[in-house]
């Protein structure tokens, strides 16, 4: 019997424990970006083998990526393995030796003649959710999609209309990096999108629950790597605006915090395409508060100033005044900052900034590979080059940057008993 000719085999579920375990994925494309978040989510030790991976995948260092093509013995202790690329003769080598080493073995591209399928899974209230549907893709992305709206903890919200988006544009704010951080209304958007046009710092996991029919965009901008020109992603979204389909471009954080996104809505405007823009909680805030530090407290700080660390304060496009920064006694936000911190904490400390002023620096936040490093502005550029921080990272300058918790609540607790003596 042909392979084409054999019926569907009836799936046995199981939950795998990942965690700490080889998954080798082969193929570095859209495909595999998209079924990369679950598994890093899973704990799983991630090894991608791809020629020309994306930027997006390339920069996750949560991800060990061999730049060369597939090679016998590349799932030499995979425990899983995923054949991504767009060569079916590549992903029937990788099912081969999969088999051969009694290793399950998912087939992006023919299903059938794989040893294990992804189902479309969801994750609410503690619940994770899997659909299969005899190899219909669309099928049990839609499943899935009705199942998790019931069970969502924002089902209490009337939710949009299941019918097809209008053509348009919308720039929605993901949040920080964890994808239930997501405001409600752009979390809805998404669901309606013909494509998504996503940043490197997009929820990934969003990505990954979006339906097979979804077009996926990467334009990741890595930090002293490669990126998308600004005006190739405005072009995109005019582009497949005006074809008649519903593009969501989701962006890190906030669109109008160091996100572009004003750029973007002029260009829509410009081309008479309908946008509309879905704020995001920026991790200029939100990263310090996931840490356990309050950017503001009473009787300590009255200001918050955030700075973009996109440029050194000596370049000549720098439009920040350092030194009116330094004589500033609230809390300032770096952000983009870690390559050039020893230049940003020299302009502070030769404007006057006391150099024991507590630094707390902030990596990954809201994920499960967030790391909080705290130093003084002297020695804040050793501790980030000694402990490697790496970006995407927040650094908090100021008083507030040396709270703990319990002495956050004790100084509370001390201003409340000044007020009422």
């Amino acid at each position: 019997m042909a392979a084409d000719d054999r019926p569907d085999p009836r799936h046995y579920l199981a939950g795998l424990n990942l965690a700490g375990r080889r998954v080798v994925v082969v193929g570095g494309g859209s495909v595999a970006q998209r079924r990369l978040p679950n598994l890093l989510a899973a704990g799983a030790r991630v090894v991608v083998v791809a020629t020309d991976p994306t930027p997006a995948v390339e920069s996750n260092p949560r991800i060990e990526v061999i730049r060369r093509p597939y090679a016998e013995g590349d799932l030499e202790g995979a425990w899983y393995a995923m054949a991504c690329t767009d060569d079916p003769a590549v992903n029937e080598a990788v099912v081969d030796e999969a088999t051969r080493r009694r290793v399950f073995c998912v087939r992006a591209d023919e299903a059938r003649q794989g040893t294990a399928v992804t189902p479309a899974s969801g994750r609410a209230g503690g619940l994770t959710v899997g659909v299969l549907a005899s190899g219909d893709h669309r099928r049990s992305a839609r499943v899935r999609d009705q199942l998790m709206a019931a069970l969502d903890t924002a089902a209490a919200v009337e939710p949009l209309p299941a019918e097809p988006h209008a053509p348009g544009v919308a720039l929605v704010g993901g949040g920080p990096g964890d994808a239930d951080l997501i405001t409600v209304r752009g979390r809805a958007l998404l669901s309606r999108a013909d494509v998504v046009v996503a940043d490197r710092l997009a929820p990934a996991e969003l990505l990954a629950a979006l339906g097979p029919d979804v077009e996926i965009i990467d334009a990741a901008k890595v930090p002293y790597g490669r990126a998308m020109r600004q005006e190739i992603i405005n072009d995109i979204l005019v582009d497949r605006a005006t074809a008649g389909k519903f593009v969501v471009r989701l962006k890190g954080g906030d669109p109008y915090v160091y996100g572009r996104g004003f750029e973007e809505l002029q260009a829509c405007v410009a081309a008479g395409v309908a946008v509309t823009v879905v704020p995001g909680v920026t991790s200029a805030i939100s990263a310090p508060a996931l840490a356990g530090i309050p950017v503001t407290h009473r009787g300590v700080t009255h200001e918050v100033v955030v700075v973009s660390g996109h440029v050194r304060p000596d370049h000549p496009d720098s439009l920040t005044d350092w030194s009116a920064l330094a004589r500033l006694r609230g809390t300032i936000v770096l952000m983009m900052g870690v390559e050039r911190l020893d230049a940003f904490a020299d302009a502070l400390l030769a404007g006057g900034r006391d150099p024991q002023t507590p630094v707390a620096m902030i990596e990954n936040a809201s994920l499960p590979t967030q790391r909080l490093l705290r130093a003084d502005l002297e020695h804040a550029a050793q501790v980030a080059a000694d402990e490697k921080l790496a970006p995407p990272a927040i650094v908090v300058i100021g008083a507030v940057a040396g709270f703990t918790e319990g002495e956050a609540a004790a100084l509370h607790q001390a201003k409340n008993a000044d007020a009422d003596q």
